[in-house]
């Protein structure tokens, strides 16, 4: 038994009626939700008390998931992501069958293959990707562990996932980079 099993089924649940959570990641803990379902996601902003015009990353499992999700996909960028060690969120134009509230005005998004073994089965079972916001308010620092993710944000999710809240490891939020049209690559955050 997967020391997370517990906290599956409740998540999927929530996410099914368009909930929201507050979840693990191979980075930070985030808020997630259906990255299809654009009340969802509106959800999320408004917790945050985020522009909504400001756009979210999405979590998915594996490669073959970014070409259901960006129409035409740089392919030298799968061969980038496996040589780099931190975690990467892509910023891909020509993002698909996604909620538009989620994408950026020019219709790109940024989308990170989760190796978080809770996250990725997470996305398997849920057969869409997600959703990963920190959790925080918007202007604040992202919370390196669970113990500093303000009451309001713990509050004003529908399933916090007890898988981790106990880690002390400190986290990052993922590097962001952008494969340019001209083979280029922009680092958005190092």
């Amino acid at each position: 038994m997967l020391p997370f099993n517990n906290d599956i089924e409740p998540c999927l649940e929530k996410l099914h009626q368009g909930g929201l959570i507050l979840y693990p990641t191979d980075t930070v803990w985030g808020i997630g939700c259906d990255a299809t379902n654009a009340e969802a996601v509106a959800k999320i902003y408004a917790l945050k008390k985020r522009a909504d015009h400001k756009a979210m990353i999405v979590l998915v499992a594996d490669e073959r998931d970014i070409l259901h999700y960006v129409t035409q996909p740089e392919l030298k960028i799968f061969d980038y992501i496996k040589g780099v060690q931190r975690p990467t969120t892509v910023i891909y134009e020509g993002a698909i069958e996604l909620a538009e509230n989620l994408l950026a005005a020019d219709g790109s998004v940024g989308i990170r293959i989760c190796e978080d073994e809770f996250c990725k089965h997470l996305i398997k079972r849920f057969r869409k990707p997600l959703v990963s916001t920190s959790a925080n308010l918007s202007g604040y620092p992202a919370p390196q562990c669970f113990k500093d993710i303000e009451p309001i944000i713990k509050d004003g999710v529908d399933y916090v996932v007890n898988y981790r809240q106990d880690d002390t490891e400190f986290r990052k939020p993922s590097s962001v980079i952008k494969w340019e049209k001209d083979g280029s690559l922009s680092i958005i955050r190092p």
